[in-house]
């Protein structure tokens, strides 16, 4: 009899996880991608930080707590904004993201120091700024103010919506009345902030401002922008860096993280990387080569001694050699422990993710929702992708150092992409429920329309 009971009081449980789950009505596969991304996340950093606990002078289970403080927080966040977020606060929120990352990137630039807020620097990069104390990675932010902001601006330009230029126009028409025109709205509004957030972000991280660029142009690309405008701004990017390089020559912009960047594209990796190749393992050829390469070589050491089923949980041995494995290369570190067996499940995730962050975009009735949509999938997806084609040195592909989306260490990226998870299952929710409301209405109107033939019949009888 006991058993019985407790038989039937496990079934209502699961009954009430089950229908919990059926009055999500957000789309469940995102949410199921980012619940177990947000898994791998916790394993990962526990197995893959020895080198960070040493540093620290702690343990690598106070870092795996701290890990699963960020996760809770970040499911915080999704359900907050899953239940609460509204496309109508996005929009209005969006329209503040060029003025709010123009903002803290001037901080960073001038290196100001505002009291409680002031810039600081990571191995001589300016790339946070300390808020009371706290450190905040203001590039992983910049890329959501962006992609929200030029949503605002894609569907305010497609809609005529903007007031400032064309009030200027109105009021000084013989010298300002072009302002008028779509191309100079387009480059106001549009351009000019990419350019902007691009050249500001390349003083302190030259492959951020590289991502973060192509996400912008991707963005606007989809956009439906003219492809004659992108080659515009494109020219008007080239000659950007042209100018930095010839500042950089004259002496003007020593700090910047230019000569770095000239550094990375002259280096002969291939050169090395045959030396190491060549080289009996442990000899001093091959750890020179190694020390010369440092992290790209460790990563792929880890994907070639992961194989097909990995070495596994726990059983890495790169981590003791690559510094931030825990967060530039997770994804070697996963096939070195799980293989390429891992590596394709992680894959997959972030391919359902591209596939179902389309769909939802395809489900949205208004041009600002889809464009919300569209961004924030390519920056995950597309980081994603960055990330692995770095970590398996990928020709042609510099390395970016950017993390892997809700798995790699770090509080602030988890939680930045927590927010980006919370936007796109609320604007998911929103766009079911305006299917579920036309289908309704449509039945409505074939059931009227029924009955109107019906009634029209009977009465000829």
């Amino acid at each position: 009899m006991a058993e019985v009971k407790e038989e039937k009081k496990e079934q209502g449980r699961l009954g009430s996880l089950f229908n919990l789950m059926d009055r999500f009505t957000g789309d469940k596969v995102i949410l199921l991608i980012a619940l177990f991304l947000m898994l791998v996340s916790v394993v990962s950093v526990f197995s893959s930080t020895p080198l960070l606990a040493r540093e620290l002078g702690t343990g690598r289970m106070d870092i795996m707590l701290d890990q699963l403080k960020a996760v809770a927080m970040g499911f915080i966040f999704i359900f907050l904004l899953y239940f609460f977020g509204r496309v109508e606060i996005y929009r209005r929120l969006s329209m503040l993201g060029f003025a709010v990352t123009f903002g803290i990137l001037i901080i960073l630039v001038l290196n100001l120091n505002l009291g409680i807020v002031k810039a600081g620097s990571i191995n001589g990069a300016r790339r946070i700024l300390v808020v009371a104390g706290k450190q905040i990675h203001v590039y992983e932010f910049v890329k959501v103010f962006m992609i929200m902001y030029l949503g605002w601006a894609l569907d305010t330009f497609k809609r005529h919506g903007f007031t400032f230029l064309p009030w200027l126009a109105w009021k000084y028409p013989q010298r300002l009345g072009f302002l008028e025109k779509d191309f100079w709205q387009k480059m106001f509004y549009i351009y000019l902030p990419i350019f902007l957030t691009t050249f500001m972000v390349m003083m302190g991280s030259n492959s951020s401002a590289l991502f973060i660029g192509l996400i912008m142009v991707l963005m606007i690309l989809v956009g439906g922008i003219d492809g004659k405008d992108i080659g515009i701004m494109v020219l008007a990017l080239v000659v950007g860096v042209g100018a930095m390089l010839l500042a950089y020559k004259a002496g003007l912009l020593k700090e910047s993280r230019i000569g770095t960047a000239i550094s990375r594209i002259t280096q002969d990796d291939d050169a090395v990387m045959q030396k190491l190749l060549s080289s009996p393992r442990g000899s001093k050829d091959f750890n020179d080569a190694r020390d010369e390469l440092k992290q790209p070589v460790s990563a792929l050491l880890a994907i070639k001694e992961g194989g097909v089923f990995g070495k596994g949980i726990g059983n890495s041995t790169q981590k003791y050699a690559t510094p931030v494995i825990f967060g530039d290369y997770m994804f070697s570190f996963i096939i070195e422990e799980s293989g390429i067996i891992g590596a394709v499940l992680i894959i997959l995730l972030y391919f359902s993710l591209l596939a179902r962050g389309t769909l939802v975009a395809k489900e949205c009735d208004k041009y600002y929702d889809k464009m919300i949509v569209t961004g924030l999938i390519i920056l995950v997806t597309g980081q994603a992708f960055m990330h692995m084609a770095v970590n398996v040195h990928l020709p042609f592909v510099p390395q970016t150092g950017q993390t892997l989306p809700l798995v790699s260490h770090g509080t602030n990226s988890l939680l930045v992409f927590s927010i980006v998870f919370g936007i796109l299952l609320s604007i998911s929710k929103d766009a079911k429920e305006n299917i579920a409301r036309r289908e309704a209405e449509a039945e409505a109107e074939q059931i009227i329309v029924h009955d109107d033939d019906e009634w029209t019949q009977s009465a000829s009888v």
